[in-house]
């Protein structure tokens, strides 16, 4: 019996190890950076990264954030290329799951495969033939390049929709068809709005994503009035040198919104990932 419990013991004192170091690996690094967007330039070189600063009132580093890293135009461009990329991203997600769920048709799963191959092939390798396809649309430096490279939806978006999709009775199709529904109706007024907490998942997911963004904006839009929160900190660095205190109270600066919706909305969030997850 003594033995089973020092077993249970020790599987205990493992999984808290693992915890304690799993959120070190998370906290660390945003310790870092919230210590060092409180120094000075000197006070950030010539102390441990670790080590707090001297005053949590200097807030000089955010003021230079904000002005010179023109953040206001950062945050407005963002809002606008995200705000249209997700609402693209959950039409068609929505829209391709409901016709692979409700519609038996010849060569359904081989469009099942297509989707999941592609969102194997590293997107790295395409990026050649994306850009030439961009700039022969002659749309290359403008805001709907990178809203078009964001709008397309992928298979975990699907796979979330097709999920709880498969929760939905068929019964309620069949009830609107006999009521002389069309699929369009049948999709907006009652699919539509059953998939809100999957639509919010994918919402936050894909989102997130776009926000953090950084490889995409820089190499589609290059004009300055274009550039977004992730592209905006490039500004302070140089070839003389990069001022990471600045950089770092720029990077507290674009956490704070997706820190507020995150808490505003995290329990639709964890419902959408459990409920999708789990049929009937």
């Amino acid at each position: 019996m003594n033995g089973v419990k020092d077993q249970s013991t020790s599987i205990k004192i493992v999984r808290y190890a693992i915890t304690i170091l799993a959120c070190l690996v998370v906290l660390l690094p945003l310790m870092v950076v919230l210590f060092g967007a409180f120094k000075t330039n000197k006070e950030l070189l010539t102390t441990n990264p670790l080590s707090l600063p001297s005053s949590f009132g200097f807030l000089d580093n955010f003021k230079k954030a904000w002005t010179q890293g023109n953040m206001a135009r950062g945050f407005i461009n963002t809002f606008i290329v995200v705000g249209i990329s997700i609402m693209a991203t959950v039409l068609t997600g929505t829209m391709t799951a409901y016709i692979l769920d409700r519609f038996k048709f010849k060569g359904r799963k081989t469009v099942k495969f297509l989707f999941l191959l592609a969102s194997l092939i590293p997107s790295i390798t395409m990026q050649m033939s994306v850009f030439q396809i961009i700039v022969g649309l002659g749309i290359y430096n403008t805001r709907l390049s990178v809203i078009l490279l964001f709008a397309g939806t992928d298979i975990i978006s699907i796979y979330i929709f097709l999920q709880f999709l498969e929760g939905i009775s068929y019964s309620l199709d069949e009830a609107a068809i006999v009521d002389g529904a069309s699929f369009a109706q049948i999709f907006f007024k009652i699919i539509f709005p059953l998939l809100q907490p999957a639509i919010i998942t994918v919402v936050i997911i894909k989102g997130v994503g776009f926000y953090n963004d950084f490889y995409t904006p820089f190499l589609y839009m290059k004009s300055k009035s274009l550039q977004v929160v992730s592209t905006a900190l490039f500004a302070f660095k140089g070839p003389y040198g990069t001022q990471w205190e600045v950089i770092c109270a720029g990077v507290i600066i674009t956490m704070i919104p997706t820190l507020i919706i995150f808490l505003a909305l995290q329990d639709q969030i964890y419902s959408g990932l459990t409920q999708g997850s789990v049929k009937g």
